[in-house]
């Protein structure tokens, strides 16, 4: 008599995590005590790392739209409210502000509807997702630049800044979902990396999730941790032997720096030589011909180190970040696989929610379902940015509405 399979159980604590990656966010959560239950991703060599690393877990190696809450309650044994909670990262480049700034219109905008539509059909007693800090200025609807100005009709109130995060805001608040979210630097939370993302916490319950306390800080003041550094996170045996290369007319800038000096500090004659068309380009330039500093946070890890506007080069050697370093700063395990191709494995792990801040998100949510928590905590530390957190994001955007309307 053939045996029926097992279905998983279903704690406490458990969720299910969409637009999964290569886990980053979900080896936090449940370190911190979380139980993943199931994970969804599309693309197919991030479902190889996942079969890889977690041969056992449930994945929907499919894209969300295809998902359903009725599939989801029968395949994992769940009932509607039952879940802990629906965790993920929704695409962001729909949103960034280096992208083509599409918002909702943007097809990978539409998956981020069909995540919050999911959270309010299983309705989760949390979702927990994050974005960049694009999401706070993206419009719901786009207009793009040409059909902008003299001859054209003024921006409709869905074409302004800040349209497509309150229209998202207005779809979990009709579900019940009570949200709360602002800016987080990761350095103050123990990564060794200055990396700033949006955490969004939705609860079902009507209670506001406070922020989430830092543990580290720049200076190391009032008991706290001081940043880990590149130094902390990059011992010789997280170096690795996978790695990109620069184009060989730029090593010979590269050969001219030394540690945490970027194109600014090559002779002035060169720097325009260097440079190229770029030199008269406006903004800071800072992430050319870069080489990282040992004694400090990594900057933000992108998905190929070795681009001109975002050059990741070895303090002292003339290379990018190797993959074991770049999971190292992520701070993956050492033994975690990344399966593809050099550039698939540097976008995985450029992608990724670090595990050690998952783990400080994790922590504070159990905390508060504890009552373990004291909302006094203002957000004016927790990044490098202002007017970052829902309350004065929203009344800005709102103060700008009624102005122009």
């Amino acid at each position: 008599m053939a045996m029926k399979s097992r279905k998983p159980s279903v704690g406490d604590r458990a969720y299910i995590s969409f637009f999964s990656g290569a886990l980053g966010f979900d080896l936090g959560l449940e370190a911190a005590g979380l139980q993943l239950l199931a994970a969804n991703e599309f693309d197919g060599t991030i479902c190889d790392t996942i079969r890889e690393n977690r041969p056992n877990l449930k994945l929907y190696d499919c894209d969300i739209r295809a998902l359903e809450s009725k599939s989801l309650f029968r395949d994992l044994s769940l009932e509607p409210e039952q879940l802990f909670a629906v965790v993920g990262g929704p695409p962001c480049q729909a949103f960034s502000t280096a992208g083509r700034r599409l918002g909702l219109n943007d097809e990978r905008g539409n998956v981020f509807l069909h995540f919050i539509a999911l959270v309010g059909a299983l309705r989760p007693k949390f979702a927990i997702f994050e974005n960049v800090r694009g999401l706070l200025s993206a419009p719901l609807m786009h207009r793009p630049h040409n059909q902008r100005g003299k001859g054209f009709s003024g921006l409709e109130r869905d074409e302004l800044p800040g349209g497509a995060l309150l229209h998202v805001l207005d779809l979990l608040e009709r579900a019940g979902y009570s949200t709360t979210f602002t800016l987080y630097n990761m350095a103050n939370y123990g990564v060794p990396q200055i990396r700033e993302r949006l955490i969004f916490f939705a609860c079902r319950e009507g209670a506001h999730v406070p922020y989430i306390p830092p543990s580290h800080s720049e200076s190391g003041s009032s008991g706290s941790n001081k940043w880990q550094t590149l130094r902390d996170a990059i011992r010789t045996d997280r170096q690795g032997s996978e790695c990109s290369r620069f184009p060989e007319k730029r090593l010979k800038y590269f050969a001219m720096l030394r540690e945490g000096q970027n194109w600014r500090d090559l002779p002035e004659n060169l720097q325009r030589e260097a440079m190229g068309p770029s030199f008269f380009a406006g903004g800071g330039k800072t992430g050319f011909y870069r080489r990282l500093a040992w004694d400090k946070p990594a900057p933000t890890l992108v998905t190929r180190p070795n681009m001109p506007a975002t050059s990741l080069c070895h303090p002292t050697e003339l290379r990018p970040l190797s993959v074991a370093e770049y999971s190292a700063i992520q701070t993956f395990p050492g033994d975690y696989i990344f399966h593809g191709k050099l550039d698939d494995k540097y976008r995985q792990i450029g992608n990724a929610v670090p595990p050690r801040f998952a783990e400080a998100i994790g922590r504070h949510i159990i905390n508060f379902v504890e009552g373990k928590l004291i909302d006094v905590l203002s957000p004016s530390n927790l990044s490098r940015y202002r007017g970052t957190d829902h309350h004065s994001w929203k009344q800005s955007v709102l103060d700008q509405q009624s102005y122009l309307f």
